[in-house]
């Protein structure tokens, strides 16, 4: 083999090798790249969910992040479904009463006379 054969075997093995490691970043540079979006997608709702929590438990945004997350893995529920059942309640119009049912029970201090 030649000195010139040699240089294109060494110069043909690099690009060979380079182009499988160029093949494996793409590849993790995809998969980075889908988690990034399916974040993106997910923190509206991550962010409205916290803005409910903090407005009725009177919290800063990181212990509403807080509790979000620990009732989450409470529940076995991942944070993004979690967040999204507190907006669609929160969302959601009131239940008619149905005018048929008896009255909720009043505590002993709170029954009117």
């Amino acid at each position: 083999m030649s000195e010139t054969d040699a240089k294109a075997t060494c110069d043909l093995s690099n690009y060979l090798a380079s182009a499988g490691t160029r093949a494996e970043s793409d590849r993790v540079d995809a998969t980075s790249y889908a988690r990034l979006l399916a974040r993106l997608e997910t923190m509206p709702v991550i962010e409205q969910a916290k803005g409910i929590i903090m407005a009725r438990s009177r919290c800063a945004e990181a212990e509403a992040f807080d509790l979000l997350r620990r009732a989450s893995q409470r529940s076995n529920i991942p944070v993004r479904d979690l967040a999204a059942q507190i907006v669609a309640r929160a969302t959601s119009p009131p239940a008619a009463k149905d005018r048929t049912a008896p009255p909720a029970p009043q505590h002993q201090a709170c029954r009117v006379s």
